[in-house]
């Protein structure tokens, strides 16, 4: 039996759902003995668990219709249910005369919602070249850029038209957006400690990272990262963020994975399993 391999996602989004495993008391720490962890960009994230070389990973919702054998670990999400304020849309010309757009390498699923708001509600025809996430070169080169994460908190929107995609899918759809979740690749359960209950361990260490006084530290430690101020760091994960796979959220997604099948991002929409302790339940 070896430690589980955790692949994390190194935003600001994903602090508080980390917080047990960087922080707290003697018995908190534990928890992040009991894991090998690594942070890396979303879409490299599920590049790891696709290959195997990461047990449990934060993954983005379109990842886990491309990758067999994975199991949801339940009631844990990165979503929105209003404007998300890190999935932008970043555009020189006001946005129905977009064109050419440029992609963030680091999203999978932030790109399949940029194609499905196009193709369904904002005109399709649009042509889409993959960039690293570089404000100023995606525009030199195309009238619109998509950046997620820590990039897009940092872009000053006053200088450009910039799209809300959270937001604009609400808007069409009155359904939440979720983003991320965490996964475990089915194969990997056996490996798990007998006291290692997972959805707990997810479930109690994204509440931790809820907290007031948690938050208030992560507003401070990531304030400077970031350039931004305490309270907007407060705001995005107390308001922006939403960290609950709950009933609305699954909606979404399973509209999210329907849309993406009609446009041709995804081949097919995914059946749900979620992993519940040492065994997997279908729902």
């Amino acid at each position: 039996m070896h430690k589980l391999r955790i692949s994390a996602i190194s935003y600001l989004n994903t602090a508080p759902l980390m917080w047990d495993f960087e922080h707290g008391d003697s018995d908190r720490e534990r928890v992040g003995r009991d894991f090998d962890i690594s942070y890396t960009l979303p879409s490299a994230c599920a590049r790891a668990l696709g290959e195997g070389t990461a047990d449990i990973g934060i993954i983005p919702a379109a990842a886990y219709a491309q990758i067999p054998g994975l199991l949801v670990l339940p009631e844990v999400a990165i979503a929105s249910r209003r404007a998300v304020r890190s999935i932008l849309l970043v555009s020189k010309v006001p946005i129905g005369q977009v064109r050419a757009v440029a992609l963030d390498t680091s999203s999978m699923t932030s790109v399949a919602l940029t194609k499905i708001l196009f193709e369904k509600w904002l005109g399709g025809g649009r042509t889409y070249t993959a960039m690293a996430p570089d404000v100023d070169r995606m525009l030199a080169e195309h009238d619109a850029g998509l950046l997620i994460g820590d990039p897009a908190l940092k872009v000053d929107c006053r200088r450009y038209h910039t799209l809300d995609l959270a937001e604009e899918w609400i808007r069409h759809t009155g359904k939440p957006f979720v983003f991320a979740f965490w996964a475990v690749r089915g194969d990997a359960l056996p490996e798990a400690g007998p006291t290692q209950d997972l959805p707990s361990i997810f479930q109690t260490s994204r509440d931790h990272g809820l907290t007031a006084s948690s938050v208030n530290q992560i507003s401070r430690e990531w304030a400077p990262r970031l350039d931004i101020s305490e309270a907007e760091v407060r705001s995005y994960l107390t308001e922006n963020i939403h960290y609950d796979l709950d009933s609305g959220c699954l909606e979404g997604l399973q509209l999210f994975y329907r849309y993406a099948v009609e446009i041709g991002a995804l081949t097919s929409v995914p059946q749900l399993h979620f992993a519940e302790t040492t065994k997997a339940v279908a729902f």
